[in-house]
């Protein structure tokens, strides 16, 4: 890749470890590697031959799933949790989302609000105010 610093440390999602590796970091068996992966708790990348590649996000996942289960879960409990967690994750990323369109639409509110109609029409744009801690936001269009 043109630009990239050859030397720079790999992403949090760079397959690079091997599973002999991997199971050092997490402290786990590669059979046990394995297992995770048979059950779907874990993916690492594959290389052209076939060979398991961990990333750093892998390793973390492993992990916390060791954690998990040495604190007494099941590995059902532990597949609920992981996917509870990754619910979590993209409700939040998408709340962030909805509250970054929000804002966009009031600043365009209050953008409209602010430019005089050359027609002399009154202007009906609806009252803006910054809503109160439990209150929800109500955006509608007229139908013509």
């Amino acid at each position: 890749m043109a630009g990239r610093d050859p030397f720079a440390a790999p992403g949090p999602d760079a397959a690079v470890f091997v599973i002999s590796v991997a199971a050092e970091l997490t402290g786990l068996h590669p059979q046990t590697l394995r297992t995770y992966e048979r059950l779907g708790l874990i993916t690492p990348g594959r290389t052209v031959g076939g060979g398991r590649r961990y990333s750093a996000r892998d390793l973390d996942r492993l992990r916390e799933i060791s954690d998990l289960t040495s604190a007494g879960i099941g590995i059902e409990g532990v597949r609920r949790i992981l996917e509870l967690e990754n619910r979590v994750i993209a409700l939040a990323s998408r709340n962030e989302e909805l509250v970054a369109e929000l804002e966009a639409t009031r600043e365009a509110l209050r953008h409209a609000a602010t430019v005089r109609r050359t027609d002399g029409a009154p202007n009906k744009l609806p009252v803006l105010r910054q809503p109160d801690a439990g209150q929800a936001v109500v955006v509608w269009r007229r139908s013509r």
